[in-house]
Parts: C-alpha cells; sequence; structure tokens
C-alpha cells in the first residue's frame, strides 16, 4: 500500500482510523481501503451511516455560524476534530466572522498531521495533539495558550466525539472540567449518537456498533437523557436538545432522509 505524503511513517495505515471513516462517510480522499472496508461492513447493518455523518456536519456549519453571527464568538475549540475537509470550523468561522482563531484538537496522528498541512500558514488557527480525556493538557497547550483567550467567550466543540468515550473514562467529568474554564456567554456545541430516531431495530443497528468495536474504538449510544446530562451548567439554546436536523435547519422535516435524526444535537449557553 503506498503511503500518501499526508500519512505520518509513524501509523500503522493497515489499521482503520475512525477519522478517516468518518471522512469516506463524507465523500472526502484521505482514506484507505482499510478504512472504507470497516466503513462498507458497518453499512451493511446501517446503510444510512453517511447521511447520519452529513447531517453531523451540516449542523456544526449551523452551530458555529450561529455562535459566529448571532453570538458575536470569535474563538471556537475544536476537540475531536478529525481530517479538517471542505467547510470545516475554520473556513465558516471565517467566512462569518473574519479574524476569527480556531483552535483542532484530535488524538489521531492522522487527523493531527493532515490538519497541520492544511491549516500552514494560517495565523488564525491551530493544532493540538491530545485527548478530550485529559483537558488539562488540552487546556495547557501552547497552541489554546496562543490563540485562545479564556476570559472571554468560546466556543467548545464535541461534534460526534462524546460518544467515543466509555463511562469508565468519566466523560462528563472531562466536559465539566473543560467547562470550567470556559468564561460566561461560552457555547457548548454538542452531537451524540444514539439508538433513539434510529429507522430500524437496535439489534440491527447494533450490528454497525460492533464493527467499531472490532477496530478497537468502542461507540456508546446514550440516550437523550444521558446525553442532556454533559450540559449541566449551560442554558439550552432553543430549540434544546433535538435530532441534528430539527436544529435550526431551513430544510423541511419530509426532505430529510430519515437516517438523518439518528442522533441529537444541541448547543447551550453557559450562564
Amino acid at each position: 500500500m503506498e503511503r500518501p505524503a499526508w500519512a505520518p511513517r509513524s501509523i500503522d495505515i493497515s489499521v482503520p482510523s475512525v477519522s478517516r471513516i468518518y471522512d469516506f462517510y463524507l465523500g472526502g480522499s484521505h482514506n484507505f481501503e482499510v478504512d472504507r472496508e470497516a466503513a462498507r461492513r458497518a453499512m451493511e447493518f446501517m446503510p444510512g451511516l453517511p447521511k447520519i455523518m452529513q447531517a453531523n456536519r451540516a449542523f456544526m456549519r449551523r452551530a458555529v455560524r450561529f455562535a459566529a453571527v448571532e453570538e458575536g464568538i470569535d474563538q471556537f475549540l475544536d476537540i475531536g476534530s478529525g481530517i479538517p475537509t471542505f467547510g470545516n470550523v475554520h473556513e465558516v468561522a471565517a467566512h462569518h466572522r473574519p479574524g476569527a482563531r480556531v483552535v483542532y484538537v484530535d488524538h489521531d496522528p492522522v487527523a493531527v498531521a493532515h490538519s497541520e498541512a492544511v491549516l500552514a500558514g494560517h495565523d488564525g488557527t491551530g493544532v493540538v495533539a491530545a485527548d478530550l480525556r485529559r483537558p488539562r493538557e488540552i487546556l495547557a497547550s501552547s497552541q489554546v495558550e496562543r490563540l485562545i483567550d479564556l476570559n472571554r467567550p468560546v466556543a467548545l466543540l464535541l461534534v460526534a466525539i462524546l460518544h467515543f468515550v466509555e463511562d469508565a473514562d468519566d466523560p462528563y467529568a472531562a466536559v465539566a472540567e473543560l467547562s470550567d474554564a470556559l468564561a460566561p456567554g461560552s457555547l457548548l456545541v454538542l452531537t451524540h449518537a444514539s439508538y433513539e430516531h434510529i429507522p430500524l431495530p437496535a439489534e440491527r443497528a447494533g450490528g454497525a456498533v460492533d464493527v467499531y468495536k472490532d477496530i478497537r474504538n468502542p461507540l456508546i449510544m446514550r440516550s437523550r437523557d444521558d446525553i442532556a446530562r454533559f450540559f449541566k451548567g449551560y442554558d439550552m439554546v432553543e430549540p434544546g436538545l433535538v435530532p441534528m436536523p430539527r436544529w435550526r435547519s431551513d430544510e423541511a422535516p419530509e426532505d430529510e432522509d430519515p437516517y438523518a435524526y439518528s442522533g441529537y444535537a444541541g448547543v447551550g449557553r453557559k450562564a
């Protein structure tokens, strides 16, 4: 298998990567056959997975626009950012608020390496190799210190990341620690997978979940009530915690693919 320039020598490209699988679902080019094979196996159980990922990305763009335009926020901390493809946070933020600063955080070496290549020369952006489960390392990183003023409101993005953190690693504590560091008026932007609203039996959807378990990235499906707990200390922005297409979308509900509703999205404002 030929190694492209964006794949660092330190990684094993024969092992599937969650960020590259996500890139494949979005129609990107930064993935390998091993990633596509894992994605296709998951799609045998849940064929609408690309629609779910596209709905997730569409929500992220709407939420960034909301933060920049309606809330006047010009600082974005995107944890679990993956591989930045077209229309990612820094592009959307800069379009609506020139001069916005963005820090991408991921623990996947491929996502980090590609982010660094894409963002070379962008003074208002930074990339941090760190894990959500260790918030102090993120907050103390040189890129966060350089670009993010924690004394002013920040949009904290945890988009499609918390469902990869097992309960044993206490994701609620990690989110609380990050939130404690944010100034009043900051936003928490979050999406999370759930069995609720998936248009097929949970047992069949569980087959797709098992594929992620097989590649050592357990996918933790939580209920709406469990997801709502991440917003402790925040006032929910209307329309609250809802299926992704229902958060301030211009699309008519009947025009959305049923799979797009397979997951929750919400934005909270820190009091």
